[in-house]
């Protein structure tokens, strides 16, 4: 029998599940719950998993920040959630202390997920940014995940607000980050309604644009990305990303000298939508078939 991996992405909102060896037989497979506190949450991925009990491996693609080395996740504002361990509880329920289990951002299992099968595929240097109920970000660079100190941080980049917005940003650590200026809840908190009630000609977009723009310029600038794959709920609105692509061009301003970007056809195959669904929890299940394999099963 072929081994079966499973995956967990952990988003901040919603747990998806799945058990497969990647994107094209996880289908028949897979859960979905909301994210509510640790025992309940976490408790439910144990019950899914434990009907299947001849998994190789678990990968974990966590909302973050987390703590890559002791597999807990630390200073997240979900108050439950600080300092949970995370890859200790799924051990604890899925086989014991020997069960092979990977963890990482939500972010960089789907950037994984990419690369290997989806609109990355080929490149060894390149960004998945996600714009949904937070602003998150991870890739690859030379072929390896990014890693570093501890892992990127690429919702909280700090941008400036455009000076006719009177919002102040709702994340609680730096108020007018990128993803306190630009994620789904601070654009219903602007504006009184959800992403998906506004109509293409509010007067959000431009705005949104405007700062995922300087978001993805200033990512440009210091990774050097083959390509940026953006996707997330917001990302849905299929409109804005020639908004994106076209603010994007304004601010770098022709100063990358590569027809990726200063060609305003090309910049469509630059900056594009994810390739495949659910890439967080298919690059968890990426996740924990390498983790099988270092562990030799």
């Amino acid at each position: 029998m072929a081994r079966r991996f499973g995956g967990i992405e952990a988003g901040g909102t919603k747990f998806v599940c799945a058990v497969g060896t990647g994107p094209d037989d996880i289908g028949a497979n897979m859960v979905r719950f909301d994210t509510t506190t640790p025992e309940e949450t976490v408790g439910e991925a144990i019950d899914f998993f434990q009907s299947y009990p001849d998994l190789a491996a678990i990968g974990i693609g966590s909302f973050g920040p987390v703590d890559l080395k002791r597999g807990r996740i630390t200073t997240t504002p979900k108050t439950a959630w600080q300092d949970f361990d995370f890859v200790a509880a799924i051990r604890r329920g899925c086989g014991g202390p020997d069960m092979p289990v990977a963890f990482d951002t939500d972010v960089n299992a789907a950037a994984l997920a990419e690369g290997r099968w989806g609109a990355a595929q080929g490149l060894d240097t390149f960004i998945y940014l996600t714009v949904g109920t937070g602003i998150g970000g991870g890739g690859m660079v030379n072929g390896g995940p990014m890693h570093g100190l501890v892992h990127p941080e690429m919702g909280h980049l700090r941008i400036p607000r455009r000076p006719d917005d009177q919002y102040l940003g709702r994340c609680p650590y730096h108020r007018d980050c990128l993803e306190g200026l630009a994620a789904g809840p601070a654009i219903r908190e602007r504006w009184g309604r959800p992403a998906e009630d506004l109509p293409p000609s509010h007067p959000a977009w431009g705005l949104e644009a405007h700062y995922l723009g300087l978001g993805i310029a200033n990512l440009i600038l210091s990774i050097s990305p083959q390509r940026v794959v953006l996707g997330g709920g917001v990302m849905e609105q299929e409109w804005l990303y020639a908004q994106v692509r076209a603010k994007v061009r304004e601010v770098l301003n022709d100063y990358v000298a590569h027809e990726a970007i200063r060609d305003p056809e090309q910049i469509d195959g630059y900056i594009v939508p994810p390739g495949m669904a659910d890439p967080g929890v298919v690059g968890a299940i990426a996740l924990a078939e390498e983790a099988a394999g270092r562990a030799g099963r």
